[in-house]
């Protein structure tokens, strides 16, 4: 299993915590991106309990399918899995583009929340604030919606939600919201 770095509480057992670097590229792509995990292999026999912060922990199992989560939502994962940075284009966005991790394979990742999530089946009009968007089926399609509008500069204030994430996908795609923005 890889872990986030300094997640371990508890453990019981001969269970042994290594360090997993990312290489040189890994650090260059996850520094780039906003997407660097910082994680520990344990390895051996026993049981191995996780926290951070006081979140509230998921395991979800990925039976040959994938799963899209930000890498500040991961807290550990089977080395099974296999994971790359995805990246969302769309306009409207600082530095034009957004990045997820994307897991695929078959394993178990443990993702993090703020607070009871919500799971929503993905419609066409399905948008969520990307702030606090967890995570959402790989075969999903993520659009970015901006909400700028030409009269906006005639009305003082803001709403502080001009930019969202739109899913489109077939039935059986999900999406996963936490009630809190990062």
């Amino acid at each position: 299993m890889l872990a986030r770095q300094g997640s371990m509480v508890l453990y019981q057992g001969k269970v042994d915590f290594s360090y997993k670097g990312a290489g040189f590229a890994g650090r260059i792509v996850g520094n780039a991106t906003g997407q660097e995990m910082q994680l520990m292999r344990c390895t051996g026999q026993g049981q191995v309990f996780l926290a951070e912060d006081s979140t509230m922990l998921h395991p979800i199992e990925l039976q040959g399918d994938g799963i899209c989560v930000s890498a500040e939502n991961v807290l550990a994962f089977d080395e099974s899995l296999q994971y790359e940075v995805r990246r969302i284009e769309g306009h409207g966005i600082p530095g034009g583009a957004l990045f997820t991790m994307q897991f695929t394979g078959t394993g178990t990742i443990v993702v993090k929340t703020h607070g009871t999530p919500v799971v929503l089946p993905v419609t066409p009009t399905t948008f969520a604030d990307c702030n606090a968007v967890v995570a959402w089926s790989a075969a999903a399609q993520v659009v970015v919606s901006s909400q700028v509008r030409m009269r906006r500069n005639a009305y003082p204030g803001d709403t502080g939600e001009s930019v969202n994430l739109q899913f489109r996908a077939a039935p059986g795609n999900f999406i996963v919201v936490q009630p809190y923005e990062v």
